[in-house]
């Protein structure tokens, strides 16, 4: 029996080593970087070389062939991650720890800083309550800044419109839900906190402007609100333009220009112009024909629907089952021109997707990934061709974005 201890004590000590030697790998931010000039040897484990640990610095600007698969971590909520992962290349690039009921970074435009809004507990899983905006530099992914905010962020499940950036980067703005519902308004230049919006009966943000977005609301109707130059908010209620009946939109919708997509729980598809004057909804039209809709084919999934604005294309996941399953995966892609209304081409997954997400360069790519897999599969977005398949990316992955 002693030499039986003797050997699992010593298995144990040789898997703890063998945990800490990849925690310090997964820490190094340098080990999955772009590698420096051709002098500079890769960094290695601190065991592996008498230098130590070394950081590198990731090229910028980002390419946009890069991606952050955001992780809400089920299983343990309280530490949610990011990895940042190279699309042409497969290679893993960095990660973030952010906190709480993580949702998604959002870069900015100039892509030098990444906005994360987090939530902590003084006690890990328990305690007071503080919520902040961590900023970090894009290059060395080192945290630079800090805005303490209302402790009040919704932790529903990861939504793109969970929180948006105003379209000149002025403003951050944040959904809440205590259950009363509200916006967190962040000034990114003063990296203060400005001011909280009442939104009753309406939830989420979309940007439709440099200082004007708009929410949703429980009757389909759209809470627009302009902020001016000092953070005061201007609101105005539309009347009813999206259906919330028997057939209601998600709240995952796209944007192109001035046109937000929203897709309903059969595959209607409404589109909003909206702007700080007002909105209006075109007639809503099919992504699938009669027979499809009595075969079951409706969208599906978490990030269910993407765009590509340079060619006007929408890429829906496509599943068959019923009214229920709209969060589902799907094992299908189907791309739309929605100038035209038409089709254009369908594109076979590798594997179930729920989350899609697509590049916004002249050459696209077309990320796929599910909650239930850890697997990235990374598409030529113009083809449908599967390039590679990235392993291990996180532990239930959500929403994804790009640079």
């Amino acid at each position: 029996m002693r030499g039986a201890a003797v050997k699992i004590a010593a298995a144990a000590l040789a898997a703890a080593n063998s945990l800490l030697a990849a925690s310090v790998l997964f820490t190094a931010t340098a080990s999955a970087a772009t590698p420096g000039p051709a002098e500079s040897p890769p960094a290695a484990l601190a065991s592996e070389t008498s230098r130590g640990m070394q950081v590198a610095t990731l090229t910028q600007p980002a390419s946009k062939h890069w991606v952050w698969v955001n992780d809400f971590v089920f299983p343990h909520m309280a530490d949610g991650m990011a990895y940042l992962v190279d699309g042409d290349t497969g290679r893993y690039l960095g990660t973030l720890s952010t906190g709480y009921g993580f949702v998604r970074v959002i870069p900015s435009r100039d892509g030098k800083l990444l906005y994360s809004p987090e939530t902590y507990f003084s006690r890990g899983t328990r305690g007071k309550r503080t919520d902040v905006v961590t900023l970090y530099d894009a290059a060395t992914l080192n945290v630079v800044g800090e805005i303490e905010i209302p402790p009040k962020r919704s932790s529903n499940l990861p939504m793109m419109a969970d929180f948006a950036m105003s379209d000149d980067d002025r403003y951050l703005l944040i959904y809440n839900f205590t259950p009363a519902q509200s916006l967190t308004v962040v000034d990114t230049r003063t990296r203060k906190f400005v001011r909280a919006i009442e939104t009753p009966g309406c939830a989420l943000v979309y940007p439709t402007g440099p200082h004007s977005f708009f929410s949703v609301c429980g009757d389909g109707s759209l809470l627009l609100v302009t902020l001016d130059d000092g953070g005061a908010a201007h609101q105005q209620r539309t009347e009813s333009l999206l259906p919330m009946g028997n057939d209601p939109v998600t709240e995952k919708a796209v944007r192109i220009g001035k046109v937000w997509y929203f897709v309903s729980f059969d595959g209607r598809l409404y589109a909003l112009t909206v702007d700080a004057q007002g909105a209006s909804v075109a007639s809503p039209w099919w992504l699938t024909t009669e027979a499809e809709r009595e075969e079951g084919w409706r969208p599906g999934g978490l990030q269910q629907l993407a765009v590509n604005p340079n060619d006007s294309h929408l890429y829906a996941i496509m599943h068959r089952g019923g009214i229920a399953t709209h969060k589902d995966p799907g094992k299908d892609v189907w791309v739309f021109d929605v100038a035209s209304r038409q089709r254009v081409r369908q594109i076979a997954l590798k594997n179930l997707a729920g989350s899609i997400q697509i590049t916004t360069d002249e050459h696209p790519l077309m990320f796929s990934i599910s909650i239930d897999s850890t697997d990235l599969d990374v598409y030529d977005a113009a083809s449908g061709s599967l390039l590679r398949t990235v392993q291990h990316i996180g532990t239930t992955p959500t929403i994804m974005v790009t640079p």
